[in-house]
């Protein structure tokens, strides 16, 4: 049987639970009018700007975060992005976090000016190609520096600490990475003290 141009469709979108990026769609041939028609008639679904999604694939566990990183990136966006902080954490597995929200680094010098989807925070970031690994096809923020923006921001610290064991239990780090990082909270700590201290008002 012949394929169809919908099926094209269908193919760019089955690694990626269900998504596609205009772009990608017009790299396979197909103009944006023709989106338009798709999404007006039901056939697919506009997630975000220049973001649709085949409603034929059931959404996966991270569609969410995949629906950010294709956001960022569309339309010549940047190729330094990647879920971070305790959302990159929940995509690990590790640690107890819980996030309500899909946190998203991308380079300081992005300027995203699209409407962000709904549940979306961007940090922007001195974030490189080293910062980023791949992990349930979604690229997220390396351990090591996933631990380092938690601690930037003020991040639990026992979800920190958790973070390190599970990840060096499960071999995400080796042993040497977990004793860095594991010095690097107890340094946090350390200055979080001596700054309380610091700023203390004197007595007469």
């Amino acid at each position: 049987m012949p394929r169809s141009r919908f099926d094209e469709l269908v193919a760019l979108a089955e690694d990626n639970d269900g998504l596609v990026t205009a772009e990608q769609a017009r790299q396979a041939g197909f103009t944006d009018s023709v989106l338009t028609r798709l999404a007006q008639r039901g056939k697919i679904e506009r997630m975000a700007r220049a973001v649709y999604r085949l409603p034929y694939f059931p959404p996966g566990r991270f569609a969410q975060c995949r629906e950010a990183v294709l956001w960022a990136k569309a339309n010549r966006g940047p190729e330094s992005v990647a879920i971070s902080h305790d959302t990159a954490l929940s995509v690990y597995g590790i640690s107890d976090a819980n996030p309500h929200q899909i946190h998203l680094a991308v380079p300081k010098s992005s300027r995203l000016r699209r409407r962000k989807p709904k549940g979306v925070v961007v940090h922007h970031e001195d974030i490189t190609s080293k910062d980023i690994t791949v992990h349930e096809g979604i690229p997220l923020t390396t351990i090591s520096r996933t631990v380092t923006d938690l601690l930037d921001s003020h991040a639990r610290l026992d979800l920190v600490r958790q973070a390190i064991e599970d990840a060096h239990r499960e071999g995400f780090i080796r042993d040497t990475d977990a004793k860095r990082l594991r010095k690097q909270v107890q340094c946090h700590i350390k200055s979080l003290r001596t700054h309380r201290v610091g700023s203390k008002p004197t007595t007469a």
